[in-house]
């Protein structure tokens, strides 16, 4: 163990076969992740989400099989090669920030600088500071500061040691859901501006959907889709335990704030929608989740309705979910698909059909 990486390969891109006998299940995953952006591991409690990170980290030496990142080996069982967690050139941020508590800020993230050369930082001091918004904070001790803060101060440090990976293991589990609001804006600067892959646990959807670029569902050690947040939730085969999770993600465009009624109008590929305008600003890129329950389907336009958002749609496919009495329709307004989950009763009723024009 302990022998050099393998020389850089030209495929970017994190690829992952491992194998381990946890007691509650086997983690068996053959994944290709993008070198990119942020990929989100999602799942319910107990599914393999940190055990896989762990594996990655090389936290877990029983762990079987090859993991490569860019084309830099880490393990490679075929070559007995297997480096330990120090020698992996990654970050990793735990539920609890971690941070030293006889040490400021300043010297926390210090003991993360010196961890690399200066000619091979990524992310410089001041950056660190900016991106977190962390640089008011630096003579504090850990224990006068707050959960978002020590978190935001945790991820900086590890993007000091110039990690070519970075390992998010639920950073804002142990958080109430003020400090969430928080941080989130944070970590989608991280997303936007730097070039580091970020692979987030999570099992709260709503950070998912706010983050990720790739996802990857987890059940009982068993990858069971992988893609896009709308390619991977908008799947009518997925098992009942996501299948209330079922919907798409929009990226939509701010174009109007509506003063009087405190709404905002959006514009994504087909269409546009209205939602309370919040924080929102008129031209600023934003993430829409359109959840399949909050959707239903009528056969012509209403214009009687308190129902401000109509779009008209044609049905592409649909599945019965027997155990719950309802059935998953995916549609497609223009090329954007939309997902809409109804009763049976309604389907029936409806007589919905493959390639039937609808209102939704």
């Amino acid at each position: 163990t302990g022998a050099a990486s393998a020389e850089p390969e030209q495929d970017m891109s994190i690829d992952i076969r491992l194998r381990l006998q946890h007691p509650a299940f086997c983690l068996d995953t053959a994944l290709q992740l993008p070198a990119s952006g942020v990929t989100a591991l999602f799942g319910p409690s107990g599914s393999g989400k940190t055990t896989l990170l762990r594996c990655i980290a090389g936290l877990e030496p029983h762990a079987r099989g090859s993991l490569h990142l860019d084309g830099h080996c880490w393990q490679d069982d075929a070559r007995q090669l297997f480096l330990p967690p120090h020698r992996r050139e990654l970050g990793m941020v735990f539920q609890e920030a971690s941070l030293f508590p006889h040490l400021d800020v300043r010297r926390n993230l210090e003991y993360g600088l010196r961890r690399s050369p200066a000619s091979a930082r990524p992310v410089g001091w001041q950056q660190a500071l900016d991106l977190l918004g962390i640089g008011h904070l630096l003579e504090r001790a850990p224990h006068k500061l707050s959960g978002g803060e020590r978190q935001r101060v945790a991820i900086a440090r590890a993007l000091l040691t110039s990690p070519r990976l970075l390992l998010l293991d639920e950073p804002l589990s142990a958080l109430d859901y003020q400090r969430k609001q928080e941080i989130l804006p944070y970590l989608e600067r991280l997303q936007r501006e730097l070039d580091i892959p970020v692979i987030y646990v999570s099992h709260a959807i709503e950070e998912v959907v706010r983050l990720a670029d790739y996802m990857v569902l987890l059940d009982r050690g068993q990858v069971i889709a992988a893609g896009t947040p709308t390619d991977t939730l908008s799947r009518l085969d997925l098992p009942q335990a996501f299948a209330d999770e079922s919907s798409v993600v929009l990226t939509a465009q701010v174009e109007q704030i509506d003063a009087r009624y405190r709404l905002a109008r959006l514009a994504f590929a087909n269409g546009q929608l209205w939602l309370p305008a919040g924080k929102l600003n008129v031209g600023n890129p934003t993430r829409v989740r359109i959840h399949a329950r909050d959707v239903s389907i009528t056969l012509s336009q209403h214009d009687d309705s308190s129902i401000l958002n109509r779009l008209p749609a044609q049905i592409e496919s649909f599945a019965p979910q027997a155990d719950s009495g309802h059935v998953l329709i995916r549609c497609r307004v223009g090329t954007t698909p939309v997902m809409a989950r109804i009763t049976l009763r309604s389907f029936e009723t409806l007589g919905i059909r493959a390639g039937q024009t609808v209102w939704l």
